[in-house]
C-alpha cells in the first residue's frame, strides 16, 4: 500500500479543465491508476503512485503522484516512443501539465513534418 495520498478531486478538476482548454473539441476520459515506479533512476525497489490517464489520437499521457503536490508526467505512443517533461517533478499539477502538453505539442510538429518530408 502507498503512503502517497490519491489524486484529489481538484486535481482531477485541474487536468480535466486544461485538457478542455487544450482540446477543446474533445471529450477526453480521464483513468485514476495506480503505477509502480522507481523514484531515482538507480533505485531497486518499485513504488506505488496513484495516477491519472488518458488518451488522444495515438498518444497516451500519465501524470504520476509522487508526493504530496509533487508530479510527474509522461506521453507515449508506443513502449519505445516514450517522452517525459525532461525528467523534473513539479510542485504544481497545472505546470506539470502544460510543460508535457507543450513538449507533446512539439512532438507532433516533428512527426508531422517527417511524416510529409
Amino acid at each position: 500500500m502507498s503512503s502517497i495520498a490519491d489524486i484529489t478531486d481538484t486535481e482531477q478538476w485541474a487536468v480535466s479543465t486544461t485538457l478542455k482548454e487544450r482540446w477543446p473539441e474533445r471529450s477526453i476520459e480521464l483513468q485514476l491508476a495506480d503505477v509502480e515506479i522507481r523514484m531515482y533512476p538507480g533505485d531497486k525497489e518499485l513504488v506505488e503512485c496513484p495516477a491519472i490517464f488518458w488518451q488522444v489520437d495515438e498518444a497516451n499521457f500519465i501524470v504520476i503522484k509522487v508526493g504530496d503536490r509533487v508530479y510527474r508526467a509522461q506521453f507515449f505512443y508506443r513502449g519505445y516512443q516514450q517522452y517525459g517533461s525532461g525528467g523534473k517533478d513539479f510542485d504544481d499539477i497545472n505546470d506539470c501539465l502544460v510543460t508535457m502538453l507543450q513538449v507533446h505539442a512539439d512532438r507532433e510538429t516533428a512527426r508531422n513534418e517527417e511524416q510529409t518530408s
